[in-house]
């Protein structure tokens, strides 16, 4: 396979799982806003802050924030290269470079996401089509993961994009768990003062789409100590950091089969930050939720950066 191709596969993968989270958030984060029990939670700068830091980091200066503004700009602004049009734009650019190597059906969902994203009427979304567009992200990018699973080989091509797609998926969970720590800091109050008991830690769960198994395994409201040690440490968690780190590591695996991989490669810094999440306690994660973001945003954007070194580069 070629590294181009490779790295097409890779960065289809990645896109297709960022636009989906981009997404969700966007949808999630603003209605469970607007039955949040501070004011708070529920004022308008606050939330578009919210989003748009997530999207894309801190509002800049002199931004006009209004809901059209962050709606257009997250969702269907061409200009923007974090909008979830660009994300399904580019995804499609990826899948079409590696088109001999997926297959009719996976494409043509793909290609399919991209025309009805590129049609979308733009001033329908930003005025009432909110709720429509994030959930048809949702269930457009659910319809193309299907057909990665069920309709490619399993070898190396599936490994690539499954490197991708879990690579992308952690450093979203990360980023989204960055944007509520902030929105928990500014926002406490409500049902109770208490940071650790912020009504964000809920939201935050929503979020991921992983409210209800953590309530299932925890049987209690949450909290910012369980809510981060289900979200970054729980491996049968689908949507946490160390679910995505297990993954990474066993498609890594197909691609290097060396039993004792050299301590520069993609592979090792994948086994040893795998170890070292394993053996993590949360308690030292809610101690410096701060440092523990920048570490592994760090970890991540080295994993992968060392990936397309080792493996696409062309």
């Amino acid at each position: 396979m070629l590294a181009r191709v490779a790295n097409n596969l890779f960065w289809m993968g990645r896109y297709i799982e960022r636009a989906e989270h981009v997404a969700r958030y966007l949808n999630v984060n603003y209605f469970s806003s607007l039955d949040a029990p501070n004011e708070k939670s529920q004022s308008r700068d606050h939330v578009l802050h919210s989003l748009l830091f997530m999207a894309n980091g801190p509002v800049e200066e002199g931004y006009e924030l209004t809901e059209k503004n962050a709606f257009y700009d997250i969702g269907l602004n061409p200009e923007e290269s974090f909008s979830v049009l660009n994300c399904i734009k580019y995804a499609r650019e990826n899948a079409n470079g590696a088109r001999d190597l997926i297959s009719t059906e996976l494409y043509e969902s793909i290609n399919k996401f991209y025309h009805f994203v590129l049609n979308y009427d733009a001033d329908f979304f930003v005025s009432k089509g909110l709720f429509d567009f994030t959930t048809q992200i949702a269930e457009s990018t659910s319809i193309i993961r299907a057909k990665i699973r069920g309709t490619l080989l399993h070898d190396e091509v599936y490994a690539i994009i499954m490197l991708g797609v879990n690579i992308e998926r952690a450093t979203q969970i990360v980023r989204i768990i960055q944007a509520k720590y902030y929105d928990a800091l500014k926002a406490q109050g409500g049902y109770d003062k208490k940071f650790s008991k912020s009504y964000e830690w809920t939201t935050l769960l929503k979020c991921i789409e992983a409210y209800d198994m953590m309530r299932r395994h925890y049987k209690k409201t949450p909290t910012s100590l369980s809510t981060l040690e289900f979200l970054i440490l729980n491996p049968e968690c689908p949507r946490s950091v160390m679910n995505s780190l297990v993954q990474v590591k066993n498609h890594i695996n197909v691609l290097n089969e060396d039993k004792y991989p050299e301590k520069d490669s993609a592979a090792f810094l994948i086994g040893k930050t795998h170890a070292e999440y394993r053996y993590k306690t949360v308690d030292t994660i809610e101690g410096n939720i701060e440092h523990f973001i920048e570490e592994i945003q760090d970890t991540l954007i080295d994993i992968a950066n060392k990936i397309e070194k080792e493996y696409f580069k062309y």
